[in-house]
């Protein structure tokens, strides 16, 4: 078991101190053995043990962004419930400084049968303000909300995405010193997911440390300084970002139990929202359409892509994700990381195109999943799943995913 070491950083700087951490729970064979457990559990234990997370150890200071990977059990929300105080350790010592502002699972924290706004003012009381704060604070939690009369209804009425947009915006408008996001920007649109990030990143300016959990390896690099891997409860690895998501991606890359999701690709993507993907299409030696034919080292192969987005939003990028046929990815590009500037005209149309030299992958089926993501990449507006196929012919007996090329002496 790997974990963060403490000694590195200066204790003052610290905002969260961990040392052992632990939480187990007691699983009960029958039903009637919680009952014996009230009754009788002073002489005798009716369940048996089971670790959700044991001997983690934590040292994050004031100003980082750090993102928590793992597979669904792994224990990640276990530790951020910890952290924000709603679940108690069952071991070891958990230190936590200053405010903290959570989005766990969706809706968590608000009563169904309140209004939007009645959440509102009980949700900005447990994080600490007056009354008179939240006051002078709900003109602008309600604009960056945008869910308009329906902040008026009940929260049981809400959308998923309504919900996240309110809970969001409540968590964020307090200035918090510590934010913790558990996947809920996964929900909701293309525009509200690019103003999200945006404040996100402000409050990454203003020093806030933030946790951010994810099945995106994509954005936790894209976002985060150092990343933690939880593994059944424990620390596999911790380090700076690019190096965790890359081993945790090979751990999901060499089992048959991965899930397929979380071997592909990601990015946050709007279910509706200010932009979309007209059309995509691959070209090659003569080929037209949604499938090719390609042959390894020889061909060139051509995606092109037509899109449409609001007009007065900064103008977009195009993203594409190539995988084989268990669904790992092998290879992405991304227009924005490369420089490249696209064009729209006055109705937001636009087009973009990339070519791929002398395809290296070897003989297999391989698919292309194409996004519309915003100007700085970490959302997507649209996507195509695995909308291109083309399949890899080779002359030679090459074995493996790629042909590397070499020279013998």
């Amino acid at each position: 078991m790997c974990s963060d070491i403490t000694h590195l950083m200066p204790s003052e700087s610290l905002v969260i101190e961990a040392q052992g951490l632990g939480k187990c729970y007691g699983i009960y064979d029958k039903p009637t053995d919680r009952l014996k457990q009230l009754l009788w559990g002073r002489w005798r234990n009716f369940s048996r043990e089971f670790w959700s997370l044991r001997g983690v150890d934590l040292a994050i200071r004031k100003g980082e962004v750090v993102g928590i990977v793992g597979r669904n059990g792994a224990g990640k929300s276990t530790l951020l419930q910890m952290i924000c105080g709603t679940m108690p350790p069952s071991e070891g010592v958990l230190k936590v400084h200053g405010r903290v502002a959570a989005l766990l699972e969706l809706g968590a924290g608000f009563n169904p049968e309140f209004t939007g706004i009645e959440n509102v003012f009980t949700n900005g009381a447990l994080l600490g303000l007056t009354r008179k704060e939240i006051q002078e604070k709900l003109p602008d939690i309600l604009s960056f909300a945008d869910i308009g009369e329906f902040v008026h209804q009940p929260v049981k009425t809400y959308s998923s995405g309504m919900f996240v947009r309110l809970a969001f915006s409540v968590a964020t408008s307090v200035d918090p010193d510590i934010l913790i996001i558990d996947e809920a920007l996964s929900v909701g649109d293309g525009a509200f997911a690019r103003k999200s990030f945006e404040r996100i990143m402000k409050l990454k300016e203003s020093g806030a440390t933030i946790l951010f959990c994810s099945h995106s390896m994509y954005q936790v690099e894209a976002l985060c300084s150092r990343a933690i891997w939880l593994d059944s409860g424990v620390v596999r690895l911790a380090g700076s970002a690019a190096a965790v998501t890359q081993a945790y991606n090979a751990s999901l890359g060499l089992s048959s139990g991965a899930d397929q999701g979380e071997r592909s690709l990601q990015l946050p993507v709007a279910a509706s929202g200010t932009g979309r993907i007209l059309s995509a299409t691959a070209l090659c030696d003569g080929q037209h359409g949604r499938s090719v034919h390609v042959k390894s080292g020889l061909s060139d192969l051509t995606i092109q892509v037509e899109f449409a987005v609001d007009p007065s939003l900064p103008i977009p990028g195009v993203a594409f994700g190539f995988a084989d046929g268990t669904g790992q990815t092998v290879a992405s590009a991304v227009s924005v990381h490369d420089g490249v500037q696209l064009f729209v005209d006055a109705t937001g149309r636009g087009s973009a195109s990339a070519t791929f030299r002398k395809i290296p992958l070897l003989k297999g089926e391989y698919s292309v999943t194409v996004f519309l993501v915003t100007e700085d990449a970490l959302t997507a507006y649209d996507q195509r799943e695995n909308c291109l196929r083309f399949k890899v012919a080779q002359d030679s007996l090459e074995q493996g995913l790629v042909s590397l090329k070499h020279d013998w002496h």
